[in-house]
């Protein structure tokens, strides 16, 4: 009998962000192969549309399957909130039923009952995934007591990648922004970092939040969910290749993805230039 065919999971973000989930998976489960892929040439995926967003993450994920990966984690709220139901409903079952596309929203609110007291919860995200009402709604699916008071940051994504996130203009702006959600429902016990660029700015939020507020950045939650899912799905799990290696593409300049992938990784990464469309 023949073997399925193998290779890496794919990790999929319209930019940088998605590098923060790859790391936070990467800690947990180092013996797997991995394949990157920035879109960072059409980012940020934030302020765009449903449907843009969709045939930009259909593309991407199409791609990762031409390469070799049987599952992908959209490692990018905005596309989890916008095209991923439409993947996993529509099109999976007419390109490959056998294959899995993952993404970042379920597997915080899967958790998040459990973190939260007041049962008030606070989100930080892009105009997009706020927009969407995605967290809302899956947090809600699974804990209806659970109140969702979610607001844009449209200024820290660029203020991360232009590497000025320890800089006295990043605390205005995080500071701005915290003040904002917490005038909005004081009762918030717990917020989630929605947007996975955000963990860069922890030193600053730890700083501005007031005391006893949790901060939920996802990659830890990710990765947990992402380990029991291989645990339940053999199947899936047996076609994954495991050496591990990573590999990084971006539609960019990849001289400029290695110097920002930095701020994420500290580490150097050889990049390779990919086509989308």
């Amino acid at each position: 009998m023949m073997q399925p065919p193998t290779g890496p999971i794919g990790i999929f973000d319209s930019g940088y962000g998605g590098l923060t989930i790859l790391h936070g998976i990467r800690q947990l489960l180092p013996e797997y192969d991995y394949l990157y892929l920035g879109d960072n040439a059409r980012a940020p995926y934030g302020s765009r549309s449903f449907e843009v967003v969709y045939q930009f993450t259909r593309q991407a994920v199409m791609k990762l399957f031409e390469m070799g990966c049987h599952l992908v984690i959209l490692g990018c709220n905005t596309a989890s909130a916008k095209a991923l139901r439409t993947i996993q409903q529509r099109d999976l079952p007419l390109i490959d039923s056998s294959r899995r596309v993952l993404g970042v929203i379920r597997p915080t609110a899967e958790v998040i009952g459990s973190l939260t007291t007041s049962r008030h919860v606070g989100l930080l995200a892009t105009e997009g995934t706020v927009r969407s009402d995605s967290y809302r709604l899956e947090i809600q699916k699974l804990h209806p007591d659970i109140q969702v008071t979610g607001i844009a940051c449209p200024l820290w994504v660029p203020i991360i990648e232009n590497n000025e996130a320890d800089s006295p203009g990043a605390d205005y702006f995080v500071k701005k922004r915290l003040d904002q959600l917490m005038r909005l429902d004081p009762e918030i016990d717990t917020i989630i970092l929605g947007c996975t660029h955000y963990p860069i700015l922890m030193p600053k939020i730890l700083k501005h939040i007031q005391p006893g507020v949790r901060i939920v950045p996802q990659s830890e939650y990710v990765a947990e969910s992402l380990q029991g899912y291989l645990q339940r799905h053999p199947d899936i799990e047996r076609r994954i290749t495991k050496t591990g290696h990573c590999q990084y593409y971006t539609t960019e300049n990849p001289d400029k993805f290695k110097e920002t992938a930095q701020i994420f990784l500290h580490e150097h990464v050889n990049v390779r230039h990919i086509d989308l469309e």
